[in-house]
C-alpha cells in the first residue's frame, strides 16, 4: 500500500464557515479526476457520537448505513461525493477518553501515569491510522472541528502536528479556512482575524500550506496579496470563496483558482484533467429553474435550519428533477397549538412535510398539520415521528379513537396506537441504543411506493424507539388506509388510496438523497405537489 497524503481542513477563530463544504468540494475535486480518497471527521466534544445532542444546540443528527449518529457534515460528505459514510469515520473527544480511561481501568497501563501527553495524542494517532489502514485510499481528507485556540481541540491538533512531523514533507497538506470580514460602514475587507489565526496556528507547531478565505463578498486581488504576505504562503495559496447561490459551485471556484495545481505542488500527485459534466448539469439545470412549489415544514427545531439540513436538500434534489426552484417555510407547531387561526400559515403550501423529532413539546401542532393535509387533498409525506404521528391522527380522527396517543408522549393512553419496541424496554443507557442504520424493509407491490422504488425490497436508514402497536393494525386499517411496508411484523410505511398523495415512511429516506439520485418518497411528494399546482389547486 503506498503511503497515503494527508490534507487536514482546520478553521480560524469563527465557526460556521463551512469547513464540511470545503472538505466535500476538495474530495469532489478529486473524485472528478478519478481519485480515491476517504474523508475523516475529528470533533472536539465531549459527547461519544452527536446522538444525544439537541438538534436546534448542534444541527442535525446525521445516521449512516452501519448505525453512526454523526455531525450533519457527513450529510454534505455524502451528498458531494455519493458515497455512503461509516461510523468509525468520525473521531470525538469522547472516544478517545472513554477507551484511554477504559484501558486504565483495565491495567493496560499499569505502573504509568496517565496523561493527555503521550496517552491522549497516542489513541488519536492510533484512530486516524486504524481508518487509513482499513480505507486504503490514497487521499484522506480530514476536517478538524471546532476553531484555533479551543482548549478543547488542543489535543487533536497535537496530534496532528506530531502525526506530520513523522511522514514527508510532500505528504501533507494544511488548509486554513479564515473568515474575513467586510464592515459596512468601512466598505472594505479587514485581514486582522486571518492574520491572528496563523500566528495562533503556528504557535501550535502547524503551519497552513494554502489559506482559504470566506466572505460576503469576493477578495480583491490587494487583499488577498496581504494574506499572503503576513501569512507567508505564497500569492497562488491564497483562494476565495464569496457567497455563492449553490454550494454545488464551490468545488469548481476552488479548482478555477489553482487548488488541485497546489495540490500537485505540495503533495507531489499526478493528477489528469477533470471532468466536470455531471456537476456542470446541474448548475445549468440549477440556472434555468422554470417555476417554484412551496412545501410547509411542520417542526419543533425551527429556530435552527440546520436541524432538518437533509430534509431540505431532498426536497431540493426532487424539484431540480423537474427544474422547479422550491420554498421552504419552515412553521414552529407551537404556533398552530396556540390557536387554529395559525392553520391559515398552511394555505398556501403546495405540499407539506412533517420530520422527525423526539419529546411531548409541539406534537399537537404537528397533528394539526397533518389534519389539515388529509382534509384539504394537500400533498403529504411524514418521516419517522411524523409517520407515527399521521397514525395518530387517523385513528383519532377518522377511526373514532380521541384518546389515541404514542407512549412517548402519554405513557398512560387508553389507545396507544404507537408504543414502544420490545427491545427497548429495559434499557439504561440513551445514547446510541436506539434502532439505528439501514434495514430491509419489504413493501408490497400493489402500493404507490412500490412505484416510486420500483422495487419490492428496499434498504433504507433508520433511527427511532417507538414503532406502531401490532395489536390496531386491523383498527386503524381499511379500504383507505393501509401499511403498505414491513421489517417483519413492524410496520413501516403507509399510505392513503382516496388522496393524491398522503405517505407515511418510518425511514429516514432524505439520509441517502443526492442532487443526482432523489429519494423515491420524496420525489413522490413533489411530484404531487406540482400535479396539484398546475391543476389549480
Amino acid at each position: 500500500m503506498p503511503q497515503t497524503k494527508y490534507i487536514f481542513i482546520l478553521g480560524s477563530v469563527l465557526s460556521g464557515l463551512g469547513k464540511g463544504i470545503v472538505t466535500s468540494a476538495i474530495g469532489k475535486a478529486f473524485q472528478v479526476r478519478n481519485k480515491d480518497i476517504s474523508v475523516l471527521k475529528i470533533d472536539p466534544y465531549l459527547n461519544i457520537d452527536a446522538g444525544t445532542m439537541s438538534p436546534i444546540e448542534h444541527g442535525e443528527v446525521f445516521v449512516t448505513d452501519d448505525g453512526g449518529e454523526l455531525d450533519e457534515d457527513f450529510g454534505h460528505y455524502e451528498r458531494f461525493l455519493g458515497r455512503p459514510m461509516s461510523r468509525n469515520q468520525n473521531i470525538t473527544s469522547g472516544q478517545i477518553y472513554y477507551s484511554v480511561i477504559s484501558k486504565e481501568r483495565k491495567g493496560e497501563y499499569l505502573g504509568k501515569t496517565v496523561q493527555v501527553v503521550p496517552h491522549i495524542i497516542d489513541e488519536i494517532l492510533h484512530r486516524i491510522d486504524s481508518l487509513v489502514q482499513q480505507k486504503e485510499s490514497e487521499i484522506m481528507i480530514v476536517e478538524v472541528g471546532g476553531t484555533i485556540g479551543d482548549i478543547e481541540s488542543r489535543h487533536f491538533l497535537e496530534a496532528i502536528r506530531q502525526l506530520n512531523r513523522n511522514i514527508p514533507e510532500e505528504d501533507s497538506l494544511f488548509v486554513l479556512l479564515t473568515y474575513v470580514p467586510f464592515p459596512n460602514h468601512l466598505q472594505e475587507h479587514k485581514t486582522k482575524p486571518t492574520q491572528m489565526a496563523v500566528r495562533e496556528l503556528r504557535a501550535l507547531g502547524i503551519t497552513p500550506d494554502v489559506i482559504i478565505t470566506r466572505s460576503s463578498k469576493s477578495l480583491d486581488k490587494k487583499t488577498l496579496n496581504k494574506i499572503a504576505f503576513f501569512a507567508d504562503v505564497p500569492e497562488s495559496a491564497v483562494l476565495d470563496i464569496p457567497d455563492v447561490s449553490s454550494v454545488f459551485e464551490v468545488p469548481q471556484i476552488l479548482d478555477n483558482q489553482g487548488l488541485m495545481n497546489l495540490m500537485i505542488k505540495y503533495l507531489q500527485l499526478d493528477l489528469g484533467m477533470p471532468n466536470w459534466s455531471k456537476i456542470n448539469t446541474l448548475l445549468n439545470n440549477l440556472s434555468s429553474l422554470k417555476d417554484k412549489i412551496i412545501i410547509g415544514i411542520p417542526g419543533k427545531y425551527t429556530d435552527l435550519v440546520d436541524s432538518y439540513i437533509s430534509v431540505n436538500e431532498a426536497l431540493k434534489h426532487a424539484a431540480w428533477v423537474h427544474q422547479y426552484d422550491i420554498e421552504l417555510k419552515h412553521i414552529p407547531t407551537e404556533l398552530l397549538e396556540e390557536s387554529i387561526d395559525n392553520l391559515k400559515l398552511l394555505e398556501d403550501l403546495d405540499g407539506i412535510l412533517v420530520p422527525g423529532g423526539f419529546g411531548d413539546r409541539g406534537t399537537e401542532g404537528k397533528i394539526l398539520a397533518i389534519k389539515y393535509a388529509r382534509e384539504n387533498g394537500i400533498p403529504f409525506l411524514g418521516i419517522c415521528l411524523g409517520f407515527q404521528l399521521a397514525v395518530v391522527e387517523y385513528a383519532r380522527n377518522v377511526k373514532n379513537l380521541p384518546n389515541a396517543h404514542s407512549t412517548e408522549m402519554n405513557s398512560s393512553t387508553a389507545d396507544p396506537v404507537i408504543s414502544l419496541q420490545e427491545s427497548q424496554q429495559d434499557l439504561e443507557n440513551l445514547g446510541g441504543t436506539m434502532r439505528l442504520g439501514s434495514s430491509e424493509v419489504v413493501i408490497s407491490k400493489k402500493s404507490m411506493i412500490y412505484e416510486l422504488y420500483g422495487n419490492e425490497k428496499i434498504n433504507e436508514r433508520h433511527r427511532h424507539r417507538y414503532e406502531v402497536n401490532k395489536n390496531y393494525f386491523d383498527i386503524i386499517q381499511d379500504d383507505n388506509f393501509t401499511f403498505t411496508g414491513f421489517y417483519g411484523e413492524l410496520a413501516e410505511t403507509f399510505e392513503l388510496s382516496n388522496h393524491i398523495f398522503f405517505m407515511g415512511v418510518q425511514f429516514h429516506p432524505e439520509f441517502k438523497s443526492t442532487p443526482w439520485a432523489s429519494s423515491p418518497p420524496y420525489q413522490g411528494l413533489i411530484d404531487a405537489a406540482i400535479k396539484r399546482k398546475q391543476n389549480g389547486n
